[in-house]
């Protein structure tokens, strides 16, 4: 099981709902262990999904970067609904979808291959990643700053990036996932075409996946 990273003294951020690297996975990260989420309210949040998040004091960006991934990344918070409706708005294009969590290190580690993903392709594809970090514990808000930061780090602005307000528990069973990382892809009817994760792998592949068995699967949807 992936242990929780510590996220210190950083400070919750003030923040809106916004809109919008080769190898092998590591051994997978397990969910923890299903919490009760403490008080029960947890995030309101509106329907509103045009507003970007932005890490405090953050420097200002180009205007024209030279490529998609320099723009400043923002974050849209979703429930499950949210998160299969944002899917759906990019029917008519190849979608990929990354689930993660910072405390996940192979998830960390082979993000940075989704925005290479996203680079390489360009506007044939959406990549969309949804961060599972929230386990009821601490309010959604206070994973904000350490999720954009992250995704500052590895220049994940021409990526959709989507965080969840539903504990991961309830995540994991909506999506029928028992860990991460797992990336979903969609072909450009809406239809899924492949689930990649720890199940998948061990009875399709025999090894765990890899990014390479994603793109390998993305290209074959853009050849037909």
């Amino acid at each position: 099981m992936c242990a929780k990273r510590d996220m210190g003294d950083v400070a919750a951020a003030s923040w809106h709902q916004g809109a919008r690297g080769a190898g092998r996975w590591f051994p997978l990260c397990r969910r923890a262990a299903a919490r009760v989420s403490p008080g029960g309210a947890v995030v309101a949040w509106g329907v509103a999904l045009a507003i970007l998040v932005c890490l405090p004091g953050a420097a200002a960006q180009p205007a024209a970067p030279a490529r998609a991934t320099a723009a400043k990344p923002s974050l849209a918070a979703v429930d499950h609904a949210g998160l299969m409706a944002a899917v759906a708005r990019h029917k008519g294009k190849v979608v990929i979808l990354d689930c993660w969590s910072t405390s996940c290190p192979p998830c960390v580690k082979e993000f940075p291959r989704l925005v290479a993903l996203q680079d390489r392709y360009g506007d044939k594809v959406v990549c969309m990643s949804v961060s599972l970090d929230f386990e009821g514990l601490d309010p959604v808000d206070t994973l904000v700053t350490p999720v954009l930061r992250f995704l500052q780090d590895v220049q994940a602005g021409g990526v959709v990036n989507l965080i969840a307000t539903e504990e991961a528990d309830t995540m994991y069973k909506k999506l029928e996932l028992d860990s991460v990382p797992a990336v979903y892809v969609w072909k450009a009817d809406g239809t899924l075409a492949r689930r990649f994760d720890e199940g998948d792998a061990k009875a399709r592949l025999g090894r765990p996946f890899t990014y390479d068995d994603v793109e390998a699967e993305v290209k074959a949807l853009l050849a037909k």
